[in-house]
């Protein structure tokens, strides 16, 4: 067995499989980009950091580098020739039955990012092993970091982030999920404890709390139309968004339809929002149809319903 050959072919194949992921990742529009470390500690606070010791760690959950990240794409796949020594040796040595010694990781929310032995996971993944020992150090971040994290998805990262540190909300609620998928949202989110908390000292005559507006926001205005949202299967109708996403837009549309129509329930209005901008195409025909009839009919396609009151506030209930 001529093992420089083995591992000379190992690299050119690898290579070769970088080359034809990059080219799909150009036609679909894909990250297919390792995550760079630094730039993860630049966009969220880190609250610290605990040695977790030697552990096993599975392959594809490594998704990022300390240094090496424009040497590799995302399934750790060498993208540049001056690795070809370096990958062929670490090779050889798996031919060789040679113990490597494991590498190391830090380890942020589910993924994990390589401090050193880039190589040897490039190696370990293109030889199919699913698990590699590691010495890990963790990093707390208030924000969750999964296999499917890229740079774009970082920039919301470090908005949520910052929507937590604001409001607290991980503390008040611990398990509570509130991330969306547009940058620019959460200072939606905020007006909307804005206005609650203004709204709950009106009715209290005195000033509240921010912790405890932030409670109340989640409790009785957020949660209740996440509920709605999930009872009518909404999120369903909009791939690739979160019930966040679909709480903005919901309250925005019953604001529209209050303005345009008169008192309507959230219910109703979530009902309305999902038949009208659903991107299924079949309940949006459905939709355009029953506008159609009731324009021959001359009669509001957004009729008034009557339901819960509400003041001038969004989404605040009298």
């Amino acid at each position: 067995m001529n093992v420089d050959k083995l591992a000379q072919e190992d690299f050119e194949h690898a290579l070769r499989r970088a080359f034809w992921r990059q080219v799909i990742s150009l036609l679909t529009g894909k990250s297919n980009e390792l995550l760079p470390f630094e730039e993860v500690r630049k966009r969220l606070p880190l609250r610290g950091q605990r040695y977790l010791g030697l552990q096993t760690v599975p392959l594809d959950k490594i998704v990022g580098s300390e240094s090496r990240y424009n040497d590799f794409d995302r399934a750790f796949l060498p993208r540049q020739t001056h690795t070809r020594d370096r990958w062929i040796n670490i090779d050889k040595a798996h031919y060789q039955e040679i113990q490597l010694p494991p590498v190391e990781l830090y380890k942020i929310g589910d993924v994990y990012f390589v401090r050193d032995g880039n190589h040897r996971v490039s190696v370990a993944r293109e030889r199919g092993q699913e698990f590699i020992d590691a010495y890990v150090t963790e990093i707390d971040v208030p924000v969750p970091i999964t296999p499917e994290t890229d740079l774009q998805d970082l920039v919301l990262k470090q908005e949520y982030a910052a929507f937590l540190e604001a409001t607290g909300l991980d503390k008040i609620r611990p398990g509570a999920t509130v991330e969306l998928t547009i940058p620019g949202q959460y200072e939606k989110l905020l007006e909307h404890i804005a206005a609650h908390r203004w709204f709950l000292g009106e009715k209290r005559g005195a000033e509240v709390p921010y912790e405890e507006a932030v409670a109340s926001w989640y409790d009785n205005v957020y949660m209740p139309l996440v509920n709605i949202i999930r009872a009518q299967n909404i999120l369903e109708d909009f791939p690739g968004r979160t019930e966040a996403d679909l709480y903005i837009w919901i309250i925005e549309h019953q604001w529209y339809l209050r303005e345009a129509y008169g008192d309507i329930s959230m219910e109703e209005a979530a009902r309305r929002f999902a038949a009208k901008y659903s991107q299924r195409p079949l309940r949006r025909i459905a939709y355009r149809l029953r506008e159609a009839v009731h324009k021959v009919a001359g009669e509001e396609v957004e009729p008034a319903a009557n339901a819960h009151k509400h003041d001038s506030k969004r989404g605040e209930e009298k």
